[in-house]
């Protein structure tokens, strides 16, 4: 992602775009908490993607909320306002990148920077009637594809998404695996969601896709393996004197970080192993070139219901609210949230996970249902 936006081809492409940033990421001049009024500090650079943005003109003077190091599916960051979902009064809008859907779903900003490492673009879009596009993750060297968080946007339209990544769509016409079945977490899924991938189902149908009825592929290995790689990861990232006393670490993500430390080197080589060859095994599994499911298995609960939970329940019950999203973190290709509406209620996210299809190609089949 970064490599492209080095060779955009206008300076002022995004002109008169107002684009405020996550808060896990620095922005020279603006304090940065990461989630935890605690951990504050004024930045004094610029995080690389974000200077980006502002090289083509962009304007970001202004910091959205998310979850303490973007670890929780919700938005609560500590000792701040957790937002709220626009469309649910009182429920969560999602996360870890909430505060970016909250402002997009006001309409205080066109769109909004965000990061997705195991559906944080996605899941707040859904959750808030928005699109979310988590794009091709860097492979950096020995590491799987889904290795790390990738950056981007929630926004109102695929084609801003297309815009803001500067990508060309292109359509064409695919195998859409139809999977309505949860993947990563045994979990039951709401009517609307169902009754919305359906209606996509029926959409894609229509314009020429060949629409393939598949099963869910047998996910406690890939959430095993996507929690070693998820904790082990963090771990190594803190350094040792973060968990002092007073450093702002406790709770859930202490419980992550411990977990992580406890991994095996062996079982943590084991599981980027999975992470590398999962996409082939979807691709044996399964034989299409995208898989379209729900986005989330119900309506966004209170907030304050993931954070209420003993730790263990609560990494548990993300994943039942979410169980396909982080697939697609593990194999690093693109995938999107797209609103469908249905009467009498707002919007229910459905999702289109890439198997083969590159950026471009997942966002022209996206704009076959949404512009």
């Amino acid at each position: 992602m970064q490599k492209l936006l080095h060779h955009l081809p206008h300076p002022e492409r995004l002109a008169g775009w107002s684009i405020p940033a996550k808060d896990l990421y620095d922005v020279a001049g603006l304090p940065t908490t990461l989630g935890n009024s605690a951990r504050s500090y004024v930045a004094q650079r610029t995080e690389p993607f974000l200077a980006h943005l502002q090289a083509q003109g962009a304007r970001i003077d202004s910091k959205t909320a998310s979850s303490e190091l973007g670890l929780r599916i919700d938005c609560e960051p500590v000792g701040l306002p957790a937002p709220t979902n626009p469309l649910w009064p009182g429920a969560t809008p999602g996360g870890s990148s909430g505060g970016a859907a909250e402002q997009v779903a006001l309409g205080t900003v066109r769109t909004a920077h965000a990061s997705d490492g195991g559906g944080s673009i996605r899941v707040p879009a859904a959750a808030c009637g928005l699109v979310g596009f988590k794009p091709n993750t860097p492979r950096p060297p020995g590491m799987p594809n889904g290795a790390l968080a990738v950056q981007g946007f929630i926004t109102t339209t695929v084609a801003d998404s297309a815009f803001l990544h500067a990508r060309n769509p292109n359509v064409s016409r695919f195998r859409v695996g139809l999977l309505t079945d949860p993947i990563l977490a045994d979990t039951e899924v709401a009517e609307p969601m169902l009754q919305a991938t359906e209606l996509t189902a029926e959409t894609l149908n229509s314009a020429g896709h060949q629409i393939i009825p598949i099963t869910a592929f047998p996910g406690e290995r890939t959430l095993d393996a996507f929690r070693t790689i998820f904790s082990s990861a963090l771990a190594t990232a803190l350094a040792d004197d973060t968990l002092a006393p007073g450093s702002g670490i406790a709770g859930y993500p202490h419980w992550v970080v411990q977990r992580g430390r406890r991994q095996a080197p062996t079982d943590v080589q084991a599981a980027k192993n999975h992470a590398a060859a999962l996409n082939g095994l979807l691709h044996s599994f399964w034989n299409v070139d995208v898989v379209l499911s729900p986005t989330l298995a119900h309506d966004p609960p209170p907030v304050g219901h993931f954070a209420a939970m003993e730790h263990t329940r609560c990494f548990a019950e993300q994943t039942r609210w979410s169980p396909w999203c982080s697939v697609f973190n593990m194999t690093g290709r693109p995938a999107i949230s797209i609103p469908v509406a249905l009467p009498g209620r707002p919007p229910a996210g459905v999702h289109l996970g890439s198997i083969t299809l590159a950026d471009d190609e997942l966002l022209g089949l996206a704009l076959d249902l949404h512009a």
